[in-house]
């Protein structure tokens, strides 16, 4: 099974040279995978092995008229650090070269790889997530992998999250000890 290391979703149009560049930039063949999540999307993909023997896969998928998904996945064990890191180089440089709008990264490094949604218009419904209090916690570190942070994420991406969640209506019901925790979190260095 495939299991998906790093994704990086960006929006835009490209030409048709445009997209023969990326493919041959990322050594791509024109041939949808098969394995894995979102499979059925997929329009490019090539399969190699890092120095620890790690198969992985990177592929190319589409999302709509003009949204493109590019992702490094593993099978086995997860790839280095550095392999991420160096594919994550390698998504934000194609995407800025093609003029594309880098929408996010995930796992995120950087505030800017952090997918925020605008706030809500006033009388506007909120999501089941913005309108109560579903999350049953009240110390900030059971709340990161609810807003799909690992432990380890990088304390920018923690701040963009928290504040994004400080946003919802859901968060005035949240407890007394986390809003402490989280302001304190925000306010300290």
């Amino acid at each position: 099974m495939l299991w998906p290391a790093l994704r990086a979703l960006s929006h835009g149009e490209l030409t048709s040279d445009q997209l023969q560049w990326l493919l041959g930039t990322l050594h791509l063949e024109e041939t949808p995978r098969t394995e894995g999540p979102g499979a059925a999307k997929s329009i490019a993909n090539c399969s190699f092995t890092d120095a620890a023997g790690t198969r992985l896969v990177l592929d190319l998928a589409r999302t709509g008229e003009s949204g493109w998904v590019f992702t490094l996945f593993y099978a086995g064990s997860r790839p280095a650090a550095s392999v991420v890191e160096d594919h994550r180089v390698l998504f934000r440089g194609v995407v800025e070269q093609l003029g594309l709008m880098l929408v996010e990264i995930t796992p995120a490094a950087t505030a800017d790889e952090v997918l925020v949604t605008p706030p809500q218009s006033p009388g506007t419904p909120e999501s089941d997530f913005g309108a109560h209090w579903d999350l049953p916690f009240d110390e900030l570190e059971r709340v990161w992998p609810r807003l799909g942070l690992r432990e380890d994420a990088p304390r920018e991406v923690k701040e963009v999250k928290i504040r994004e969640l400080m946003r919802t209506l859901a968060w005035s019901a949240a407890p007394a000890k986390l809003r402490r925790q989280a302001e304190e979190f925000l306010s300290s260095d």
